[in-house]
This record gives C-alpha cells, structure tokens and sequence, in this order.
C-alpha cells in the first residue's frame, strides 16, 4: 500500500489525499465557506438551465413565469 499524500490548494479550506505516484485526487473535506461557494455555484447553474429549457418547455415557462411573479410581489413589500 502506497503513502497517502495530504494537499490542500487554498491553505487549508479544501484537503484532497491521494496515494504517492498517483494523480488521482480524492476530496476529504471542505470549510462551510468553501461547501457554500460551490452551492451557490451550483444553483446558479441550475436557474441557467431551467431559464435555457424553459425557452422550448411551455410547461417549465409557465412555472418560471409564476416565479418571476411571485418573486416580484415579495421584494416590493420589503
């Protein structure tokens, strides 16, 4: 069995290890600061997505239109 080899690429708010020789990386853990960056990543995607197939999803746009709306009604009572 190969030393395992303990990296971290932002000093300390993600660790990968990986076994010596090897360039296969395996995520061991991350700071919530990091864990909710890529959250936010990853939903902001996803809204690009849902917008993209909502311009071919009559169904999906109706929903998103609803949102939209929704969304509106909501920040202007702030």
């Amino acid at each position: 069995m190969m030393p395992k080899i303990f990296e971290s690429p932002d000093k300390g708010e993600t660790i990968y290890s990986r076994e010596s020789g090897s360039w296969e990386k395996e995520l061991v853990s991350e700071s919530p600061k990091v864990r909710s960056l890529r959250d936010e990543i990853t939903e902001a995607k996803m809204w690009g997505d849902i917008r993209r197939l909502a311009k071919t999803n009559v169904t999906l746009q109706d929903a998103l239109n609803k949102v939209v709306t929704i969304y509106h009604l909501v920040k202007d009572r702030k």
